[in-house]
């Protein structure tokens, strides 16, 4: 297993090495993510203090098994097209929703009528990162559209913080800032993918 993996699929790794042998497939796992994922998604959008930090805590074990099915797909040479897209359209569906769900439950808090927009430009915004990294995977390859880690840690590493986020009430501010913050991160996204466009990798 590479050194530079970050450290929740090294994790991933050692968790799922019991699996190579089961009747357990990669795609079983993308599934068991996205069921979570939507779970507590389900959670956030009540906007009660308990609720949310039930699904805080869901989607941050929705993000760690995320690394799963890779892991195990690479471990038993399971590798295919149709989980690649797969677990490409859970991730989106799931972060997507993270945002809309929020702004759903934050309808009652001061933001009132803003914090649904709020949570839908968010979620907007994360779903043009995905199909950008994703034609620009296409284009130039898997590695060039993979996120930067740094000391094991990639930058959606934040969103494990969610389960903090809720636990101190904070979820308004962090909407705040996921609504300056993830369009301000998929223009950058579209600033490499349109440089690909006019320069293409040979």
């Amino acid at each position: 297993m590479p050194d530079n993996k970050p450290w929740d699929a090294r994790l991933a790794y050692r968790l799922i090495y019991p699996l190579r042998d089961s009747f357990v497939s990669p795609n079983h796992l993308t599934c068991l993510r996205l069921l979570v994922g939507v779970l507590a998604c389900i959670a956030l959008a009540q906007g009660d203090y308990v609720w949310t930090n039930i699904g805080a805590a869901c989607f941050a074990l929705s993000n760690f098994l995320d690394h799963t099915d890779g892991e195990l797909a690479r471990l038993t040479g399971k590798m295919s097209k149709f989980g690649h897209y797969l677990d490409l359209a859970a991730d989106a569906i799931v972060n997507v929703l993270l945002f809309v769900s929020i702004g759903i439950g934050l309808t009652a808090s001061t933001l009132g009528a803003y914090a649904l927009p709020m949570g839908i430009l968010a979620g907007l915004a994360v779903a043009a990162i995905f199909q950008m990294r994703l034609i620009i995977e296409n284009q130039v390859g898997k590695a060039a559209a993979r996120q930067p880690n740094t000391g094991g840690l990639e930058a959606e590493d934040v969103l494990y913080l969610l389960p903090l986020v809720t636990l101190l009430d904070q979820l308004l501010p962090f909407l705040v800032l996921a609504g300056i913050g993830a369009p301000l991160f998929a223009l950058w996204v579209l600033k490499e993918f349109l440089a690909l466009k006019e320069h293409p990798l040979k």
